[in-house]
């Protein structure tokens, strides 16, 4: 049973920080992509920053690159997400997500295909 939980999130007014945490359990390891998904009013879902277990590359949407860092902790089943500047516009709920078969070159976009967690709400204001 895979299981993802996050910790973090809030409110914060822009041009603030929070940081975002999540630990997997459940997945056989290891897991090749975690990272976090966001999803806005009127269901737009991004991938907005993924690792890749492997290499501990990184990658990042556009919207977010320079802003966002994604890290990879204890044994590579948690990873943290700091975001700097905030901008009213990265108001959304985040999900930490996890492709276990996913590859390098299109780690980002298999986390919309991976496992969820439950979500943590980030306001900016």
């Amino acid at each position: 049973h895979v299981q993802l939980v996050e910790s973090g999130g809030g409110e914060v007014q822009a041009g603030g920080s929070l940081s975002l945490s999540c630990t997997v359990s459940g997945h056989i390891y290891p897991t090749n992509c975690m990272g976090w998904i966001r999803l806005a009013p009127g269901d737009k879902r991004e991938a907005v920053a993924a690792v890749y277990a492997g290499t501990g590359a990184t990658f990042y949407a556009d919207s977010v690159k320079g802003r966002f860092t994604i890290s990879q902790t204890n044994g590579k089943n948690t990873v943290h997400l700091a975001m700097n500047n905030l901008k009213p516009e990265d108001t959304s709920r985040y999900y930490c997500a996890s492709n276990p078969g996913g590859r390098e070159d299109q780690c980002l976009e298999s986390l919309m295909g991976g496992y969820w967690g439950q979500g943590t709400q980030v306001t900016v204001s």
